[in-house]
């Protein structure tokens, strides 16, 4: 593929849980040479967090106490970037069932995303190469981003993925359970107040249901060439 010109560029891809945000993101940015941020690891680590202390997630005040007394990190060394929280990794243990149960409500918390939305934003700065994927980054975080991605798959299809990879980590799992976990997900992150999820303005969406991740990231790269290719002073 073409080198990207631009010596800063945001790609935000955004979407409801299952419809491969993740693996689309770091495969993106990969063949791109820019960054990736994995943003749902940030709330995820704000999860573990109140499961290891014990808090409640409806304990708002303690919740975001908890975070601000805590380092939130990336390692850049490796890629994907792996989560880092005081230091540790904790990346796979994110993934688990007991962290899923209970992000949603973690990160329905307004002043909590306050400062999610500040720290993605540092991370930008220092970043300026970026894909970053989630479910506000187009709409709230990045509105200006240069390109703007939401990928959407049916509730059915989203759960057997998220069944397939609880599979790949030795978990096990119902499909229909894991469907109505999805489902409630989606009510969830929809409805709530502060930075729901929703279409970014100008996004481009893409259902990804019938689609490999070869073949969503094969799109979306000839997406980014063809903004690239559109900017003064690009080759025709």
């Amino acid at each position: 593929m073409k080198e990207l010109r631009p010596t800063n560029m945001i790609v935000t891809i955004d979407g409801p849980a299952g419809s491969g945000k993740t693996t689309v993101a770091h495969s993106l940015a990969r063949h791109l040479g820019l960054d990736s941020l994995d943003t749902g690891a940030m709330y995820r680590s704000v999860a573990l967090l109140t499961i290891e202390a014990g808090v409640s997630p409806e304990d708002h005040e303690s919740v975001v106490a908890l975070a601000c007394d805590h380092r939130i990190d990336f390692d850049w060394d490796v890629t994907p970037p792996r989560i880092l929280l005081d230091g540790r990794d904790v990346d796979d243990r994110l993934r688990q069932s007991d962290v899923s149960e209970i992000v949603s409500r973690i990160a329905g918390i307004p002043m909590l995303r306050d400062a999610m939305v500040e720290a993605q934003r540092a991370i930008a700065a220092r970043h300026p190469r970026l894909v970053t994927e989630g479910r506000d980054q187009g709409s709230v975080v990045f509105p200006d981003a240069e390109v703007r991605f939401y990928l959407d798959a049916d509730s059915g299809v989203r759960a057997k993925r998220r069944a397939g990879e609880m599979r790949d980590r030795g978990e096990d799992c119902d499909v229909e359970k894991i469907r109505r976990a999805i489902e409630a997900r989606d009510r969830s992150d929809r409805g709530r107040k502060d930075a729901p999820l929703t279409i970014p303005v100008g996004a481009i969406r893409i259902d990804t249901g019938e689609m490999s991740i070869e073949e969503v990231v094969n799109l979306l790269i000839r997406h980014v060439e063809a903004w690239c290719d559109s900017k003064p002073g690009s080759e025709s």
